[in-house]
């Protein structure tokens, strides 16, 4: 017999955690240095979630929590442009815990570098190869679509963002040969045009840079995250997972 008023599982918001590199920060001074996180302190932070009971899930396993059709304690883990350190140091820790992730990539950048930071004086990191990322996928990860190019969508016309959106889409799945459901806004900038050219797209959730963890029943298209840095300590890293601590930083 139901027990009433038994208390959700997903009562709590979940929280989408948000990567760039797994790689020892570069000297004081350099451009965006706080997107880097040891491979060290990601493996506390993945041993914490696996030690506190929280099961770490990419995109397409974390969808039926979103939207309420299952209840767990969950973490969704997402890392954003493909750097290939994602696959030296960060595979080997989500494979020792059984998580999966979703590492969003720009299609024509493939094998090459964050060629778009140049302009803002960010170091160039190698970026993962299309036979790199079907290492990553059969490593039990999951690949998501950055654009082709990490455009700015709200620079671009229509048409082309559009088509940034997308052909990123199919050359993706061409290169890891499994469809590419999931979508991230380069920058975090978008209109609310992107948003239907999103769900047009086919893809089945977007991800933003908007602060915050999820509640069940958000809009697929315009999901907040956690952002993990390097100044991220292990006290802090808790805080933004199980607390109110980002829902508070909403931007």
């Amino acid at each position: 017999m139901a027990i009433l008023n038994e208390p959700c599982a997903n009562a709590a918001p979940i929280p989408i955690l948000v990567y760039h590199q797994i790689d020892a920060a570069p000297p004081k001074g350099a451009a965006f240095r706080s997107l880097y996180v040891s491979p060290e302190a990601f493996a506390r932070q993945m041993r914490l979630l696996k030690v506190l009971g929280y099961q770490g899930l990419s995109m397409s396993a974390l969808l039926p929590y979103l939207t309420g059709k299952k209840q767990g304690k969950v973490v969704g883990i997402t890392f954003d442009d493909g750097y290939l350190n994602n696959l030296t140091h960060a595979l080997p820790v989500l494979q020792r815990h059984g998580f999966s992730s979703t590492c969003y990539c720009v299609s024509q950048r493939l094998g090459q570098t964050n060629l778009w930071d140049q302009v803002q004086g960010i170091l160039q990191a190698p970026l993962m190869s299309a036979d790199q990322l079907r290492h990553w996928v059969t490593g039990g990860q999951e690949v998501g679509a950055h654009t082709r190019h990490h455009v700015n969508l709200t620079e671009c016309d229509q048409a082309l963002a559009l088509t940034e959106m997308a052909r990123s889409k199919e050359e993706l799945e061409m290169a890891v040969q499994q469809p590419v459901v999931h979508f991230c806004y380069p920058y975090g900038v978008y209109h609310s045009e992107h948003v239907a050219m999103a769900q047009q797209t086919g893809f089945a959730s977007v991800t933003t840079t908007e602060r915050g963890r999820c509640h069940v029943g958000a809009d697929l298209w315009q999901l907040p995250r956690v952002p993990v840095l390097r100044s991220t300590t292990l006290p802090v890293f808790w805080l933004k997972v199980a607390s109110r601590y980002e829902d508070r930083r909403k931007v």
